[in-house]
């Protein structure tokens, strides 16, 4: 996840939440959950929020001040079961996070939290197969989610009183395991899958799919997972090994510096 400064941001399997200096000279452990960090999410008032597997809750850190709180793991008698990937929406003053359920069973769904009070519920409660990467729609009309295991990408569309409709198919028989999404700023969606190593850019309409980069070799990407884009560079964390990879997305031409 990127911040207002251009900083990269990722989480750690033992919990710790790593800040990337935006050049890239320099990293800093700023907090840690003591157990397994998922995806993160940026509001507008810089806080950020982490998804732990192990605690099965949402955390949320102050960037200014340092301070680490628990922010949410369920609600109306509920609670998530895997907290995948949050989603940050700020016109509806709401966080969407994906429980990945279970990786044998199918299961609900997307939860949605105030970003106040941290009070919410199960929001899309339809069987999925692991929920995973999350993204809204540039014009926030639909919520892109990831179902790993069914190989497809679905869209949830968003009514004006922030209720789900049905999830609709919008790219499917994906090839193996599909995990991260993003959107750049044509409106093109780009799907990071952790096997084989490499990310698929979608066109607007779907009129085009095509594979925008490969890592044969899984080495520079190397099972990628969450994805985010800095301007015309996207930026993917790689489960397979210890870095992040910084690649130029522009249409014209696609490198690996």
């Amino acid at each position: 996840m990127i911040d207002a400064g251009g900083n990269v941001w990722c989480g750690g399997e033992t919990g710790e939440i790593y800040r990337l200096s935006a050049d890239g000279s320099g990293i800093e452990t700023v907090a840690s959950t003591g157990r397994f960090i998922l995806g993160l999410a940026f509001d507008e008032e810089q806080n950020l929020y982490a998804c732990d597997m192990r605690h099965a809750a949402v955390f949320r850190l102050d960037t200014r001040t340092g301070r680490l709180v628990h922010f949410a793991n369920g609600g109306q008698g509920a609670r998530m079961r895997i907290p995948n990937f949050p989603v940050v929406d700020g016109s509806r003053n709401c966080l969407y996070v994906s429980d990945s359920y279970d990786p044998e069973e199918k299961g609900p769904g997307v939860w949605r939290f105030d970003l106040e009070s941290g009070d919410g519920g199960l929001w899309y409660d339809g069987a999925m197969t692991f929920t995973n990467g999350m993204t809204l729609s540039p014009e926030k009309s639909h919520l892109y989610v990831v179902e790993t295991f069914a190989r497809r990408v679905i869209r949830i569309p968003i009514d004006e009183y922030g209720d789900p409709g049905k999830g609709e198919p919008f790219v499917e028989e994906i090839e193996r395991v599909p995990d991260g999404l993003a959107f750049d700023a044509a409106g093109n969606l780009y799907i990071a899958c952790y096997e084989p190593s490499r990310i698929y850019r979608v066109s607007p309409q779907r009129e085009m799919i095509q594979l925008f980069i490969d890592g044969p070799e899984a080495h520079t990407l190397c099972h990628p997972t969450n994805c985010a884009f800095r301007g015309e560079e996207l930026f993917t964390s790689n489960l397979g090994r210890w870095h992040i990879t910084r690649i130029e997305a522009r249409s014209e031409g696609l490198a690996l510096p």
